[in-house]
């Protein structure tokens, strides 16, 4: 039951992920009629920073429901071959899924609103961005889940601005997504979610950056921690 609980609950969000970006855009430039200047883009950062603390609280109702692959494969890359199976055979594609049917539906509503993120560099440049992007936001979320365990508020504040930061980093290159699912929606409305450059870019180098992000973690994780121990081990006495 627990099972089909995250599955149902990764395929709603992130059928409610794509939109919500959408929405956001929709009610800065069209319904408030702002436009890209300063206050426009002002405003629009504050909505997608209280959009992201929207979904981490849906995220804790759900019970670990997530809209992103990345964040639910590091968990799984931590736990047990069971876990990880589950993880990437259901949850990842009910992802995907999600954020397909919603691109459809958004390009039926909305004809004119765009064909979502493009590579605008070279395929070696946007894999390297893609990547780095991952490892980053990676890196951030395990320190704060070690550092922060207990405060809601605050994880999500530091989370949200850092991948706003970095999605503002990446997106006149790669679109700064840091994630695969949403971008899949968009690639499969436009039929180029089977090229090389989908593939390279926006699936395995952020796959490598959460693996990378993970091992790195652990490794600085744990050599203090051995360091420590082999510092206050006690002299055994004659």
């Amino acid at each position: 039951m627990a099972t089909a609980r995250l599955i149902v609950s990764d395929f709603v969000m992130s059928f409610m992920w794509v939109w919500s970006s959408i929405l956001v855009k929709l009610f800065v430039f069209k319904v408030l009629e702002m436009g890209h200047g300063a206050k426009g883009e002002t405003i629009k950062c504050a909505l997608s920073i209280a959009n992201m603390f929207f979904f981490a609280f849906l995220g804790k109702v759900a019970k670990g429901g997530a809209y992103n692959p990345l964040t639910v494969l590091s968990g799984a890359i931590s736990g047990d071959f069971t876990s990880f199976l589950f993880t990437v055979g259901a949850r990842i594609p009910a992802q995907v899924l999600g954020s397909i049917i919603g691109v459809r539906l958004i390009l039926d509503t909305f004809p004119e609103i765009g064909q979502g993120p493009r590579l605008n560099v070279d395929i070696h440049q946007g894999a390297l961005t893609e990547g780095l992007l991952t490892f980053a936001i990676v890196m951030i979320s395990s320190g704060l889940a070690k550092n922060i365990p207990g405060s809601f508020f605050m994880k999500t504040w530091i989370s949200s601005v850092s991948k706003l930061a970095l999605h503002i980093l990446g997106s006149d290159l790669t679109g700064g997504c840091m994630n695969p699912a949403s971008v899949m929606g968009w690639a499969y409305a436009r039929g180029d979610h089977i090229t090389k450059e989908h593939i390279l870019v926006y699936w395995l180098a952020p796959i490598e950056g959460t693996l990378l992000a993970v091992w790195t973690w652990r490794l600085l994780v744990k050599w203090p921690i051995k360091e420590e121990k082999a510092v206050t081990k006690p002299k055994k006495t004659n």
